[in-house]
């Protein structure tokens, strides 16, 4: 009976030892049975959990050296500045800004403000001119958008179009826009309506916009000419008081574009169209002198001599 008992008492013991093992270690030793736990060496439970870890990893392999920079990685080696070279001041140090150089920062970024205030000078009802209006017999007006530029119409004509049941009347329209401080536009298009017409080349010049360049006397830098088929227009600086010296589609393009003192000539053609195109390529044809100076690589005072 003694016998009994000391083998009865053995196996509770191989038991519970292995559900303590089963229940402290990692599940790859659940599967132990109480016969091999008996053949196994005198091992303890921080030695089993090492060894698990150990076969966790691919190929046995330890990354005990993986914090440890390499040998031959890349070394960060930034440039020495030179020897006049002054740190920007950090942000802490820099003045505080006003409120009207943060409402203008914000004005630059989202637009005009709706509450009707614009520190910048824009037009703060550019979304009303936009919107649809409903006149009184139902018919939806369109608005001008008031984006700082002036429409003039240069010239108006009947043109027909010869088709298979006879002629198709329209009408041609050319109008110049400007902001009467440095930008114009020459625009052309064709409607069954004048006022469609009209606002179609409206729409044509904003989209051709060229920039004019002027000198603080509000005329040309130089003389320059340019040519469109087979009209020929030639321009000429002017001393302050002269005025706009020109006619034709010329004169309205160059008051549209703010000229003030300048000579003007049509030569070849009378043609409205020609000319006021050849009158904006011979405006691009311009250069101001900090460009010609800055090209050249000499200061503007060398220019004068």
């Amino acid at each position: 009976m003694a016998t009994t008992a000391s083998a009865t008492r053995a196996t509770l013991s191989l038991s519970s030892l292995s559900l303590s093992l089963s229940l402290h270690s990692t599940p790859r030793l659940s599967f132990l049975s109480t016969a091999k736990l008996t053949r196994l060496p005198k091992l303890t439970l921080s030695t089993v959990l090492v060894r698990a870890s150990e076969s966790d990893k691919p190929n046995g392999i330890v990354f005990d050296d993986f914090n440890n920079p390499d040998e031959d990685a890349a070394v960060f080696d930034p440039p020495t500045p030179p020897e006049d070279y002054t740190p920007p001041p950090s942000f802490d140090e820099l003045p505080m800004e006003t409120e009207d150089e943060i409402a203008a920062a914000y004005e630059e970024l989202y637009g005009p403000a709706y509450a009707g205030v614009s520190v910048l000078g824009n037009d703060v009802y550019v979304m009303d001119s936009k919107a649809k209006k409903t006149s009184a017999f139902g018919k939806t007006k369109k608005e001008k958008v008031k984006d700082g530029f002036e429409e003039r119409v240069v010239q108006v004509r009947r043109v027909t179009k010869v088709v298979k049941g006879g002629k198709q009347l329209k009408f041609r329209a050319i109008v110049v826009v400007g902001d009467k401080k440095g930008q114009v536009g020459v625009g052309v298009a064709k409607a069954k309506e004048v006022i469609a017409a009209v606002q179609k080349s409206a729409v044509d010049a904003r989209r051709n916009i060229v920039t004019v360049p002027m000198t603080k006397y509000l005329t040309f830098p130089h003389r320059s000419d340019g040519d469109f088929g087979a009209a020929k227009v030639m321009l000429r600086p002017a001393a302050p008081g002269t005025g706009v010296i020109a006619g034709g589609a010329v004169r309205i393009v160059l008051e549209m574009a703010g000229v003030e003192n300048a000579l003007g000539k049509q030569l070849g053609s009378n043609n409205a169209l020609n000319n006021a195109r050849a009158t904006v390529v011979a405006v691009q044809k311009m250069k101001q002198w900090r460009e010609v100076s800055r090209e050249r690589g000499i200061p503007m005072e060398e220019l004068w001599k």
